[in-house]
């Protein structure tokens, strides 16, 4: 078996062997991929801290199977293991999306929920969670024109697929909507994780005046990290808030990654979770969809607010992704 596989068990998960079938039969069973690392300060860390804080949550009622870190070879086989014995699978990432497609038939009774999904035909048994990334990333970019001293921003995604090209796309548009003549540089490293390539591809960016960079990457976030501190540049953040834990950081989207898991195993617990398209984004609140500027003006914030008003309006109108 090639892949990195973890058990986690719910906190109290101890207590429940020892408590006697009644309490074990009421545990939930969820099984979860996160394809990355859990630690990348991104897309994966924020999935793994929704799975925390519904084991935080529903304590020995949940029992949680893990998967991490693994190669895209692996994707069928690993979810093929979690839906196994589990009532729910959660797939972290788009990239999970072609090997559930693919295995879902075969488990019926398992249901799937797919942070990052897309709208299209699905197997029965199948929740696609819409990020909506495009929509926040139109917002970073207003808020990257703000911050930019050198009237210059830059974009790194991993893989050049049409959510992530829509995304950076769309940061681009949120610069421009600012600052029409905002130089925009933009680059993909066909990788989320390659930290060689996503430095290359900042430094590359910063040697034509760049000095806000956005990204949509896991693991390859280490390098634009390296290549901001070296040359004193600045990161606007993906998917969690975390200001005032990094100077390197100006700002940060918030894109409810860890909001979607904690969502799919709420419906599980309640009894109400459901297949099917849905969009998050914007118009599901705050902890779907938001930006945090670490230090800001009342003026900028204003406009950020009115620039999200008319996005879920459709006044701004932004691609899917």
């Amino acid at each position: 078996m090639n892949f990195t596989r973890r058990m986690f068990m719910a906190a109290a998960a101890a207590a429940m062997l020892s408590a006697g079938p009644a309490l074990a039969d009421e545990a939930k069973k969820v099984g979860i991929l996160i394809p990355g690392s859990k630690s990348d300060k991104g897309w994966m860390e924020s999935g793994y801290d929704g799975l925390a804080a519904a084991q935080e949550k529903y304590g020995d009622r949940l029992e949680v199977q893990m998967i991490e870190n693994i190669n895209y070879a692996d994707m069928e086989q690993a979810i093929t293991q979690l839906a196994i014995g589990n009532e729910l699978v959660i797939g972290v990432g788009g990239q999970t999306q072609a090997a559930i497609y693919k295995i879902a038939p075969r488990f019926p009774d398992t249901s799937f929920s797919i942070v990052g999904g897309n709208e299209g035909e699905a197997p029965a048994n199948i929740a696609s969670y819409d990020v909506k990334q495009a929509e926040i990333a139109f917002v970073a970019g207003a808020a990257a024109a703000m911050l930019s001293t050198n009237g210059a921003v830059s974009y790194v995604g991993g893989l050049e697929i049409p959510s992530i090209v829509n995304a950076g796309a769309e940061f681009g548009n949120g610069a421009r909507y600012i600052n029409p003549d905002i130089k925009y540089f933009e680059n993909y490293t066909g990788d989320f994780d390659d930290v060689a390539k996503s430095k290359e591809a900042t430094l590359a960016a910063i040697a034509q005046g760049a000095d806000v960079h956005y990204h949509i990457l896991n693991l390859g976030l280490r390098g634009m990290e390296q290549a901001a501190r070296e040359k004193s540049t600045h990161i606007i953040g993906s998917y969690t808030d975390r200001c005032g834990s990094d100077p390197l950081y100006v700002a940060y989207s918030i894109t409810g990654v860890g909001f979607q898991v904690s969502y799919a195993i709420d419906e599980l617990m309640a009894g109400s979770w459901a297949p099917g398209y849905k969009p998050f984004g914007l118009a599901m609140g705050p902890e779907a969809s938001d930006i945090a500027v670490c230090e800001s003006s009342a003026e900028m914030m204003e406009k950020l607010e009115q620039i999200k008003a008319d996005i879920q309006t459709g006044r701004i109108k932004v691609l899917e992704g």
